[in-house]
């Protein structure tokens, strides 16, 4: 990394290592900036150079094409598997090559325990920042509706 990019442009002040968010993405910020934690706040400068996540390429081959998958984290934090060969042309404001994108939306484990609500078996999830919950197997989302589908029983874990 350059010299420049290891100080702070806002007040020259050395940057951190890089930190990893829970979503995946890759940052550096002032090492002016403070947490505190009292008033749930940063404090000194809030300057924060956000750094580009390199794919991963996976052992998976695309089901369209059959060119090898990578796992890739957008700018705003959403996971995603998609082709090798796909591509995005800024200024067409265009996808190029292979369209295949698979969105990951977590991670979910079937449970041996019941609903308390309807009887149907529960699921454990947990979501692309981390946090867990366990919902019933019927819960669902109807996007052209907007509402929540099946049984709406809910339990956060800590």
């Amino acid at each position: 990394m350059a010299e420049d990019q290891d100080k702070c442009p806002e007040c020259g002040a050395p940057l951190t290592d890089i930190v990893t968010t829970q979503s995946g993405r890759q940052l550096k910020r002032c090492s002016t900036n403070v947490w505190n934690k009292d008033t749930r706040q940063s404090e000194g400068c809030g300057y924060v150079l956000w750094l580009e996540v390199e794919p991963k390429v996976l052992d998976e081959e695309c089901p369209k094409c059959g060119a090898p998958l990578v796992f890739a984290v957008t700018k705003f934090g959403k996971k995603m598997k998609k082709c090798s060969k796909g591509g995005w042309d800024k200024e067409t404001r265009k996808a190029t090559g292979c369209d295949f994108v698979e969105w990951q939306n977590g991670e979910r484990e079937e449970l041996n325990e019941k609903c308390p609500d309807c009887g149907a078996m529960l699921v454990l999830v947990t979501t692309n920042g981390g946090k867990r919950l366990k919902k019933c197997s019927t819960a669902g989302w109807d996007a052209k509706e907007k509402m929540v589908t099946g049984c709406q029983y809910i339990e956060w874990q800590k």
